[in-house]
């Protein structure tokens, strides 16, 4: 069954918390879902802000190839005769071929909201929807607090869709508002509603309860045929249902037709698009398009996925764009080692005995603290090392690191490093803006003239977190680095209970391992550790 798809993240998903969209990127966005094959697309509210309407205003020039922008607002104000209200007219001058609109469903809110009879009410939907359909326009009528309305007087709730539906509505759609209605309950009232009213019957859900896509997939299931939503779940609260997992769900479990196969298998990639606009990291554990939905772990897990991909995944992940990973780490097996060196062909290239090894010392490191799940070129540098046993391009001999306070003129730190290379002892002092960037000037200086290309590589973020909170300051840290040459980034880890001394193991980590690819250009190895910075 074709299941319409109606996505409001420009308009409910803009109101959740930390979510601001530039026109620009309202702009962008729309284009995306567009081309995902989205069909509605509410773009926000003309009649409530300067940037919605700019938005319609710029958003004539959109060339969409499917979806139907959509403007949204409410039924006609009581005191205004429908003609002449403002947050209508707004909605025709947007130039929509669709509107969307919201009335009261719920008593309480008619008379305590509003102020007014129960039967004016009536007269405002009815009034508003004909309006906009003398006018052209597709109607879609949001029927808010429904479920809340239902429950509290269920006749009046129906008589209120029978109102929108009577004066032309082209869709009735149940808003579980509060976000607070059971599934049971949600599926039991889509299915009264679906006796009363033939047509299109959409659904509209907030996560309060954590229940928002099961909410959705019950109400399809009990006969509505329009889904609204926002991808990644933006939105008021708890945020709206998260159309992503509405679309997967709808198409690979129920069989249902929204965007079609081969559109689905771009889900991931929308997705983390939209994340990068909002700067809203994509959670790892985001069902079906999440870093991590597909990553297996456990070495049992690894074992039994290596042998058939179905033993621990309910679907091929590119499906919806996604991809398989395997970690590796403290819990790991040698079937995860295993699993990563075959993958790109590097298995035969160590014995039985260098993967033991490998695998012992990734399990140490581990154990001592270190998150090689995170730290994909740590993990890189010591596949290369396990690969090219003795090549070192040099080794420390001392660093020395102090800071003097100076009043009000603030903090001087200075940084001194000796190390041994291939060309002999070399010694740099550098002040620099703290202890990290004294030491990484030093490192640069000593090794600038034998390895130039280290030059290249310039951190991009650096995080520090305490591994046990319990000893206070003496308190062992973690540091994660992110580094970048201009041709790709890689993180390194360092672990200590001396914040200074965990973030230069990092470091040399850093440049140890990009001296190990400028000698070594194998791009097997490179493949090999890519699970961990995928992304798209």
């Amino acid at each position: 069954m074709k299941i319409f798809t109606f996505d409001t993240t420009l308009r409910d998903g803009t109101q959740g918390e930390a979510i601001s969209f530039s026109v620009d990127d309202k702009l962008t966005i729309a284009q995306k879902l567009d081309e995902l094959g989205i069909d509605y697309i509410e773009g926000g509210w003309p009649g409530s802000n300067p940037k919605d309407r700019d938005f319609f205003e710029r958003a004539r020039h959109l060339e969409l190839k499917h979806a139907r922008l959509t403007a949204f607002g409410a039924t006609r104000f009581a005191r205004n005769p429908v003609e002449e209200d403002r947050n209508v007219a707004a909605l025709l001058e947007a130039g929509t071929p669709a509107v969307s609109i919201f009335g009261k469903s719920w008593d309480l809110h008619v008379t305590r909201a509003l102020g007014i009879k129960l039967e004016e009410n009536l007269k405002l939907i009815a009034d508003t929807v004909k309006y906009l359909k003398d006018h052209g326009k597709e109607v879609i009528y949001d029927a808010e607090h429904f479920f809340d309305g239902y429950t509290a007087d269920p006749a009046y709730a129906l008589q209120t869709l029978a109102a929108a539906k009577e004066a032309g509505a082209d869709v009735l759609c149940l808003c579980d508002t509060n976000g607070g209605t059971i599934t049971r309950r949600i599926e039991e009232v889509v299915s009264e509603v679906r006796k009363h009213f033939d047509g299109i019957i959409g659904i509209h859900t907030h996560n309060d309860a954590g229940l928002a896509v099961a909410n959705t997939l019950a109400a399809v299931e009990a006969g509505a045929t329009h889904v609204q939503g926002c991808l990644n779940g933006y939105g008021e609260r708890c945020g709206n249902a998260n159309l992503a997992s509405i679309l997967a769900n709808l198409e690979l479990k129920l069989g249902h037709t929204t965007i079609g196969p081969e559109k689905l298998a771009s889900l991931t990639s929308v997705c983390r698009f939209m994340a990068e606009l909002a700067n809203m990291p994509l959670p790892n554990d985001q069902p079906w398009v999440g870093k991590s939905a597909f990553a297996h772990k456990g070495g049992i897990h690894v074992s039994a996925v290596l042998k058939d991909s179905a033993t621990y995944e309910h679907i091929v992940p590119e499906k919806v764009g996604n991809r398989q990973r395997v970690l590796v780490s403290d819990l790991s097996g040698r079937s995860n080692i295993m699993y990563k060196l075959k993958q790109h062909g590097l298995a035969d290239r160590l014995d039985e005995d260098s993967r033991r090894a490998l695998l012992e010392r990734i399990k140490q490191m581990e154990y001592e603290g270190y998150e090689l799940e995170a730290a994909e070129g740590t993990f890189e540098l010591l596949v290369r090392e396990a690969l090219h046993p003795g090549i070192q391009f040099f080794d420390v001999d001392s660093y020395e690191v102090s800071t003097r306070a100076g009043g009000s003129d603030g903090s001087h730190t200075t940084a001194t490093v000796t190390l041994r290379a291939a060309d002999g002892v070399h010694s740099a002092t550098a002040s620099g803006h703290g202890p990290f960037n004294a030491l990484h000037l030093c490192l640069r200086k000593c090794l600038s003239k034998l390895y130039p290309q280290i030059t290249d590589v310039r951190l991009t973020d650096y995080k520090v977190r305490v591994l046990d909170s319990n000893k206070g300051t003496a308190a062992k840290v973690r540091v994660l680095i992110e580094w970048s040459d201009h041709r790709k980034s890689w993180s390194t880890v360092g672990v200590s209970d001396n914040v200074i001394e965990a973030s230069w193991k990092a470091l040399v980590d850093a440049i140890r391992l990009e001296l190990m690819r400028l000698t070594d250009q194998d791009s097997s190895i490179e493949r090999a550790v890519e699970d961990y910075c995928w992304g798209v």
